[in-house]
């Protein structure tokens, strides 16, 4: 499983222009370094997932309007990250009240700009899975 990723774990989209952060929600009583764990739950925009800034993919409708608007010059637009899913994977080992908590593997799918949202940075560094 590796590193369990905790409230302020630094993400990724590789169509987006700025890193995100990650919020945990979905429970306060499994901790590492002193901060909730993330579980698979913890997938909703701006709750859970801060926006990456400006949207760069094709695949988001916006984008490819705006993209077209401008004679194919790619056009980003801000990002409107919606989750397709739920983390995977999750640990079945290791659950937080019932609920899957997150490695530093795990990964998200957008349904908007169809990007991959992975964990650059878990949040922590010590507790091992």
């Amino acid at each position: 499983m590796g590193i369990f990723v905790v409230a302020g774990a630094g993400l990724i989209c590789p169509f987006g222009t700025l890193s995100g952060t990650l919020h945990v929600t979905s429970q306060a009583k499994c901790l590492a370094e002193g901060k909730p764990v993330a579980t698979i739950q913890d997938i909703a925009p701006n709750a859970n997932i801060s926006s990456f800034g400006m949207c760069k993919s094709l695949a988001n409708p916006q984008v490819a309007s705006a993209t077209a608007a401008a004679l194919g010059v790619l056009t980003p637009q801000p990002c409107m990250f919606a989750p397709a899913g739920t983390w995977t994977p999750g640990n079945a080992k290791v659950t937080a009240g019932g609920i899957p908590c997150l490695g530093n593997d795990a990964k998200i799918l957008c349904g908007v700009g169809a990007g991959i949202v992975q964990i650059a940075s878990p949040g922590q560094m010590t507790v091992i899975g």
